[in-house]
């Protein structure tokens, strides 16, 4: 009888316990934005993506909730785009002889240069999507992930309408992610190949590969490989 009596009292208390230590996805998410890194350092990211023989140069801003990036395939005349995001809107407009022009939804959508990144994949934009659910703990490729699940929000533009996001338990930093359609078809896969450490605690993307998928039957279309160099001090340009 005393331990039933004993059992009752003490188990919400452990309940609350381990309630209060699960971890908040909302913040894992947060944390795991390229955005937060390059905020705090003030910097950008050059790399290049390549799909096949096809090599292109790009430049990543992200500035909190902006992010300003622009790509080559004629290096006499890059292509500046800036893109503003909240919960359930986007403006994204390109820079034109410091002029900006609105670009339409279906641009979000568009491919880079011919390759399997979109403006959509390339700004995370499902990263700022509301109500995101921790689904537990699976490894990727070997290490220890969160796995996160976030659903786009009803009348917000985008491909995608469930997202899965694996985080690094210790680094903080996203390792893969997954884009599915509303019938739960895989439409796109983000696999991360290398991370680097880019401050005291704070670690990002240094090579990921993007594969599209048909969400039908599974299989993988094609591949781009996307990279990036250490930061360094070039500064975005035009809209701030």
């Amino acid at each position: 009888m005393h331990r039933r009596v004993l059992l009752a009292l003490t188990l919400p208390f452990l309940c609350l316990n381990a309630m209060a230590q699960a971890p908040d996805p909302a913040a894992i998410l947060e944390g795991a934005r390229l955005s937060a890194s390059l905020t705090k350092l003030e910097k950008g990211l050059t790399g290049s993506i390549r799909k096949g023989n096809h090599k292109t140069p790009v430049t990543l801003f992200l500035m909190g909730r902006e992010i300003q990036f622009q790509f080559s395939e004629n290096p006499n005349t890059p292509r500046i785009f800036h893109m503003r995001m909240g919960d359930s809107s986007y403006n994204l407009f390109e820079i034109i002889d410091g002029k900006t022009r609105d670009l339409s939804a279906s641009q979000l959508v568009a491919p880079i240069a011919g390759t399997d990144l979109t403006y959509e994949d390339l700004s995370l934009r499902f990263f700022y999507w509301p109500n995101p659910k921790l689904e537990g703990s699976e490894d990727v490729g070997g290490q220890p992930c969160y796995k996160i699940r976030i659903d786009k929000p009803h009348n917000t533009p985008g491909r995608y309408d469930v997202v899965y996001v694996w985080v690094h338990e210790k680094f903080g930093a996203f390792m893969k992610i997954r884009g599915h359609d509303s019938k739960g078809g895989l439409l796109k896969e983000f696999q991360v190949e290398d991370i680097m450490q880019v401050a005291d605690k704070v670690w990002t993307l240094r090579k990921m590969q993007v594969a599209s998928h048909d969400p039908a039957s599974g299989r993988r279309i094609s591949i781009t490989d996307v990279t990036f160099d250490s930061p360094n001090q070039v500064k975005p340009r035009g809209l701030r």
